[in-house]
């Protein structure tokens, strides 16, 4: 299936008496396909709907909350085998609603919010969640049309910055202002007219690669929309040695002048004229850096956060932030 290489530490591997590699099971679409696979002999014999109970581990690394989040644990699995897209999307609604009436007779209330399919892959996926103070989920919700989503994968409606014509580039001395808001402060702009670093060591097909990310000031870098968008299997922060070896210099960087990186912005950069950037050089920053003239990037996607009062991507209202325990997950293969 791929998993060997594509899963991070969070898969148990080792090796039996012989040297033979040796997983525990993390989770078993690989199972559920080769049983299929040794039973199914033709498009005729489909619709197929095939459940277990099984235990599954995987080494979390922040096992936590009592029975909440553990490494071992038994979990029910169902998996359809459809004939086409149209029964695939029949058989996600009957479980998104069956989900719903197995809580209603728990008696536990949830919802279900948009998801990230991480390392299960797929087209699309939902968790059912139970609100609670002490969830380690943040869900963004909107209370006018309904919109709900884990913050992983939360997307809004970014504010569009003011047109202006581009202007030249400058270096200008900014001492003592490795943060955003000192920046804005002494050079009296507001935080959406800054380019924000933040660096990165994601590992891509087995190998670590360092990643500079770019955002506007007033805004903030989420890490699973950053990994999904470069496709690792992990990410961590980088380091001040790792940083400085690129040629950048922390809190005072850019993608400016830097070559031979890969580097990613958010989609609202590129609409953002005339933003203060870091000059790569300790005390010094350039102001009016324009993507596409001063720089540009490998990828430039949705890699920000959403968060309370930012607009709603469907109707403009503002959202809201609740935390929640995931009870339940459903995922649209393929």
């Amino acid at each position: 299936s791929g998993r060997w290489d594509s899963i991070d530490k969070e898969m148990v591997r080792f090796k039996d008496r012989r040297e033979r590699d040796m997983v525990l099971a993390m989770t078993h679409e690989e199972i559920v396909a080769t049983l299929c696979a040794s039973e199914l002999k033709s498009y005729r014999q489909l619709p197929q709907l095939v459940y277990h109970l099984q235990t599954k581990f995987r080494d979390d690394p922040r096992p936590r909350a009592g029975l909440i989040r553990v490494r071992e644990f038994t979990m029910k699995d169902s998996y359809s085998l459809d004939l086409d897209q149209a029964g695939l999307d029949q058989q996600y609604q009957a479980h998104y609603d069956a989900y719903f009436r197995i809580f209603k007779r728990c008696g536990l209330p949830v919802i279900a919010v948009g998801s990230d399919v991480g390392m299960m892959g797929g087209q699309g996926a939902h968790e059912y969640m139970f609100l609670t103070d002490i969830g380690e989920d943040t869900l963004v919700l909107c209370d006018q049309c309904g919109y709900a989503a884990n913050r992983q994968v939360a997307a809004f409606a970014k504010p569009v910055a003011p047109a202006q014509a581009p202007q030249d580039m400058q270096k200008v001395a900014t001492p003592d202002t490795k943060t955003i808001e000192s920046l804005a402060n002494l050079l009296g702009v507001p935080t959406a007219q800054t380019a924000k670093a933040v660096f990165f060591m994601a590992t891509i097909h087995d190998k670590e690669q360092f990643v500079f990310a770019v955002v506007r000031g007033d805004m903030a870098v989420n890490e699973t929309k950053l990994s999904n968008a470069v496709k690792a299997s992990a990410l961590r922060p980088a380091t001040e040695a790792e940083i400085r070896a690129t040629g950048a210099e922390p809190g005072y960087a850019s993608p400016v002048g830097l070559r031979n990186l890969l580097v990613v912005v958010d989609d609202a950069i590129p609409t953002s004229p005339n933003l203060v950037a870091g000059a790569n050089e300790a005390g010094y920053h350039y102001i009016n850096t324009n993507y596409g003239r001063d720089y540009t990037a490998d990828i430039v996607t949705d890699i920000v956060a959403a968060t309370d009062g930012h607009a709603c991507v469907k109707c403009g209202n503002p959202l809201r932030t609740v935390r929640g325990v995931e009870v339940g997950n459903i995922f649209k293969l393929g």
